[in-house]
């Protein structure tokens, strides 16, 4: 009996050391330019979201090679658009890494033949996918006000279709130590994301302040400062297209003294939490 307590005692013990190691482990977030993330969680998962790189302008030339982000478990897409879609298949195929997004981008991508349903799989705003099991990362599809056209190329043709991308939404991730990252993708401003806030509490957000197709520095400061209210926040997609004017500088004077720290990264930069 007192062997068989031993033996218990010694297994909880392993298996907290376990969760402490991986809680003690750094979540690493590296911006490529756009709106593309490579996120790597406490417990070793790599998550790339938005991949658009090897068109990139501002995507750092080390980076334009699929091959340079080593191995990618999982794909995120926020919608169909092609600054947000379009390295998606190939570096899907290449790491055998489903592409998680909007449950009607996915049945256009398996009705063309871009990708097969297996590394297609579809969810929608509202749900919740923990792909590494219940106590891995989670991941929530959540509400974006855009687009989500899908422009492809027909090769029998030659010539460009459009097609149905489903709905544009944001992704609230939630790694393994309740770290939670909102990756607002492309939107403009709209009255839920104060309910976002409320809900998910999202200790940094990941937000588009260029203006034109997305929110402006002004809209996105008052969405972070009035509605979200994380502790940290990262501007992206601005600079790329003559139309994306906005600056993180403009951001962070609109955000005035709102209590949030602000990263103004260059595209191959990272954070580590």
């Amino acid at each position: 009996m007192h062997s068989l307590a031993r033996w218990l005692g010694i297994a909880l013990a392993l298996a907290a050391a376990t969760v402490f190691a991986q809680d003690a482990k750094k979540t690493e977030m590296l911006w490529l330019g756009q709106a593309c993330w490579k996120i790597t969680t406490p417990g070793g998962k790599v998550i790339v979201v938005d991949p658009w790189v090897t068109s990139n302008p501002k995507t750092p030339a080390k980076y334009k090679d699929l091959d340079a982000l080593g191995k990618v478990d999982l794909i995120l897409v926020t919608h169909a658009h092609f600054d947000h879609f379009a390295d998606a298949p190939a570096l899907s195929k290449k790491n055998h890494a489903p592409v998680w997004g909007p449950a009607g981008l996915d049945s256009t991508i398996v009705a063309l033949g871009i990708l097969p349903l297996e590394l297609a799989p579809r969810f929608g705003k509202g749900g919740t996918i923990a792909p590494w099991g219940p106590t891995g990362v989670k991941i929530t599809a959540v509400h974006a006000e855009h687009s989500s056209e899908l422009v492809w190329k027909n090769p029998a043709t030659g010539k460009d279709e459009v097609h149905v991308g489903g709905e544009p939404v944001g992704y609230i991730i939630e790694l393994e130590n309740g770290f939670k990252i909102y990756h607002m993708g492309d939107t403009a401003l709209f009255g839920d994301m104060k309910m976002i806030g409320e809900r998910y509490k999202p200790d940094i957000v990941l937000i588009p302040i260029g203006g034109h197709f997305v929110m402006n520095p002004v809209d996105a400061a008052y969405a972070t400062r009035e509605w979200l209210k994380p502790k940290y926040a990262v501007p992206m997609h601005y600079g790329t297209t003559p139309q994306l004017k906005g600056t993180p500088e403009e951001y962070m004077k609109a955000l005035g003294d709102a209590p949030v720290k602000v990263f103004p990264l260059a595209p191959g930069e990272s954070l580590t939490f």
